[in-house]
């Protein structure tokens, strides 16, 4: 029997991470799998009903801005984790607008786990690997057209703030060899199946999910359909193409990042908002265009302006990460093919 994988992902109950538990199950690149799912909420096992067997599922509510419930995390059942995913944190406008509890829980409580996982690391006998998903959000101020691995990230938001300050620590504990971290600055993803997140970004999804499901969609830029707020690009990506990347990430060797960072900007392609609601016509139709209503919202639209449009993709497609193909269309089209299918 192959030697057991142990992986933790926290905000499990999330729809990003609860998509990479599923596919962390499905991965032969990880097999005989335990897998430690954990999030504020209880998690749903993504084996139960499934043809995986369930026992090799934990499911555990935990508040990780409390030490000791991270340190559960490294003594269940399942023994000492390999790998952590982290990807639990408070979105984008929900952390500018409470930003001592943002920084409690996206830069305090990743500080605290990567620490135990140091501590934990030492017991296993080599560095944990750790996975933490972070964002356009670190970048701010005046940019380039085109971002590469050398652009400075000078953050204008809280949740960017959080995220950066993080990279820091991971990028120095694995310099250290005491973690072997692997940091990805995701694009924005479009289609977020589910209700809003806190997040700046959300309506970038909405103004196609809920029409596509024939509910009223809010587009926080600009006031009518021929608004030029609408022309902003913005850096997207599909949600399978983000979730094949993580799982990815757990795939590459140590000795193909250089020793100053681990940050690798995901690949994404950029798109306007225009884009996607001539998108949303062409798959729904004049109906799915006509359940957008436009309300202008200012700190939505700074927030989301201050984000970079354009990234140099190639260091990311070097170490084998992927991009979608064909723009907006494409994802929009799978999206009403799944709404279509009851499983959106």
């Amino acid at each position: 029997m192959s030697a057991t994988n142990v992986v933790v992902v926290t905000g499990a109950g999330g729809f990003l991470a609860s998509l990479v538990a599923r596919a962390l199950l499905e991965d032969t690149l990880t097999p005989n799998i335990r897998l430690i799912l954990t999030d504020v909420i209880q998690p749903k096992n993504p084996a139960a009903g499934g043809a995986t067997d369930p026992e090799h599922v934990l499911t555990i509510k935990a508040d990780l801005t409390d030490p000791k419930e991270i340190d559960a995390l490294f003594n269940t059942p399942f023994g000492i984790p390999d790998t952590v995913y982290c990807m639990h944190g408070i979105m984008s406008r929900g952390s500018e607008d409470n930003f001592d509890f943002g920084l409690k829980v996206n830069a305090d409580s990743v500080r605290d786990l990567l620490q135990a996982s140091r501590r934990y690391g030492t017991q296993l006998g080599k560095p944990i690997r750790f996975v933490f998903t972070s964002s356009c959000a670190v970048y701010g101020g005046p940019l380039p057209h085109m971002i590469t691995p050398e652009t400075i990230a000078t953050p204008e938001g809280a949740y960017g703030l959080a995220k950066l300050s993080s990279e820091l620590f991971i990028n120095e504990f694995s310099r250290r060899g005491l973690i072997d971290g692997r940091i990805l600055r995701l694009p924005t993803i479009v289609v977020r199946p589910g209700p809003p997140a806190a997040a700046a970004s959300s309506f970038l999804s909405g103004i196609i999910r809920e029409p596509l499901k024939g509910v009223e969609a809010t587009c926080p830029m600009g006031t009518s359909i021929s608004s030029p707020e609408l022309d902003l690009p913005v850096w997207l990506s599909s949600p399978q193409t983000v979730i094949r990347n993580l799982i990815h990430a757990k795939h590459i060797p140590s000795s193909a990042f250089p020793s100053h960072t681990r940050v690798v900007c995901a690949p994404g392609f950029t798109a306007t908002v225009r884009h996607e609601i001539d998108a949303l016509r062409q798959v729904g139709g004049e109906e799915a265009l006509k359940l957008i209503k436009f309300e202008d919202d200012p700190p939505t639209k700074r927030l989301v302006d201050s984000w970079p449009q354009r990234f140099d993709n190639t260091y990311a497609l070097s170490l084998g990460f992927t991009i979608d193909e064909g723009g907006m269309i494409p994802i929009v089209d799978r999206f009403k093919k799944d709404v279509e299918a009851g499983i959106a």
